[in-house]
């Protein structure tokens, strides 16, 4: 059931679930990136933003300046599934990645413990064959809103009675 869940937030563009915590939150003082105070691999990375770089947004800058960190410390293979992951990105249509965008804000809303779980839920997802992640999707697709609206129901009084019963 778990799997038949989560099959549907992925099946709309809930990959966001696979990514781990980020290290630090922005907050006002980490928002405020100079250019001079980013690396020269990362000013390297980020030429394009030098001339605008003290007109964006406080949090803009703090944002570009960890994706360039984290850019470079990936390593071949995890630069390549970036790639891919932003490829798809652009493909989705703006309501898509709204939608997304939304409940990305909901998991990172869950308390940590819930995070963790959800995130466990997604990695067991991705062991599943490729195939029975399809007919999960297919099955989380073909059930009504009201079957869907009740499956949540039911896994969060599960979750519920489980953290009772902790």
């Amino acid at each position: 059931m778990k799997a038949l869940v989560l099959a549907g937030l992925l099946a709309l563009g809930g990959n966001a679930l696979a990514a781990e915590p980020s290290a630090a939150p922005a907050t006002s003082t980490q928002a405020d990136v100079t250019w001079a105070s980013l690396s020269p691999d990362q000013q390297q990375l980020l030429a394009q933003f030098q001339s605008k770089w003290d007109q964006l947004p406080p949090q803009r800058r703090f944002a570009l300046a960890r994706g360039a960190a984290r850019w470079l410390a990936m390593d071949q293979g995890q630069r390549t599934a970036a790639r891919d992951r932003f490829g798809k990105w652009r493909e989705l249509s703006e309501d898509r990645r709204e939608l997304v965008r939304r409940r990305w804000g909901d998991f990172e809303n869950l308390p940590p413990d819930e995070q963790a779980k959800v995130r466990a839920d997604f990695r067991e997802y991705r062991r599943l064959s490729a195939q029975r992640r399809a007919e999960l999707r297919k099955e989380w697709q073909q059930k009504s809103l009201a079957e869907r609206q009740q499956l949540l129901r039911e896994l969060r009084q599960q979750r519920l009675l489980r953290r009772q019963g902790n």
